[in-house]
């Protein structure tokens, strides 16, 4: 089962070390990992999307987290509403004449094109998982000559009521 953890922590040398660490020695498979300053000088936050096999699982590596040195607050926000987000550049290969087909395609997803050369476009996207998925398919004919994601980086909503979709399981992420 995935599940976002979010872990506020000292921005200290080694801290995503010992972080990842704990994850490695329980051989769990980390999805994604993004690490950015917060607003309070010298606190930085780390989300972590994580495969887990169940709850109890889970709530171990919770408590594991907490005991780290440099670790001030850990969270598991998987079943709060959140908002979250992931980048992604990605280069495609182009003609002149697809060049406008490739804009087209982009323009639903609030995309932009970022970088013109002679036989390619950087476009830069910005969404949840499932939408960035969505129009990497819709550029891979074109021939996808690099791409880099950040990863996903998510917070709670200011209000916890859950917004559900059509499945009753499944958090609606705008």
């Amino acid at each position: 089962m995935k599940r976002i953890v979010t872990v506020t922590v000292l921005n200290q040398s080694g801290v995503l070390n010992r972080i990842t660490g704990l994850f490695t020695r329980r051989q769990f498979n980390i999805e994604s990992i993004t690490v950015g300053p917060t607003e309070t000088e010298g606190i930085s936050k780390i989300t972590v999307i994580v495969h887990v096999e169940d709850d109890r699982t889970a709530e171990q590596v919770l408590k594991q987290l907490n005991k780290q040195v440099d670790v001030l607050k850990v969270a598991d926000i998987t079943e709060q509403a959140v908002v979250s987000r992931e980048l992604a550049l990605i280069k495609v290969l182009t003609t002149p004449q697809t060049r406008a087909e490739i804009n087209v395609i982009i323009e639903p997803f609030r995309a932009t094109i970022i970088d013109v050369a002679k036989d390619s476009v950087t476009i830069q996207v910005v969404g949840n998982f499932e939408k960035i998925e969505a129009m990497i398919d819709l550029l891979r004919p074109y021939g996808i000559k690099d791409m880099a994601r950040t990863g996903q980086t998510a917070l709670k909503r200011g209000s916890q009521k859950q917004v559900l979709d059509a499945k009753p399981t499944t958090l609606l992420n705008y």
